[in-house]
């Protein structure tokens, strides 16, 4: 019997653990990021704009040049 007595310990010793380290992490990312989804979201999408930008601008350099 005291087999299963050393995993119900072992479990209760793991899910303690897993909880302090979700809390560590939870809070680590919250504060070394500090952005939200939404101001991820539109960080990506103004990084998007400028690539289409310079992507339009080299392909009408390419045409202008062509042309000649």
């Amino acid at each position: 019997m005291t087999r299963g007595n050393q995993r119900e310990l072992a479990r209760q010793k793991n899910m303690k653990k897993q909880q302090e380290q979700a809390k560590k992490k939870g809070g680590a990312e919250k504060g070394s990021k500090g952005q939200g989804l939404e101001a991820r979201k539109e960080r990506d999408a103004d990084v998007m704009r400028q690539k289409q930008l310079k992507a339009a601008a080299k392909k009408a350099e390419q045409a202008a040049a062509g042309g000649k």
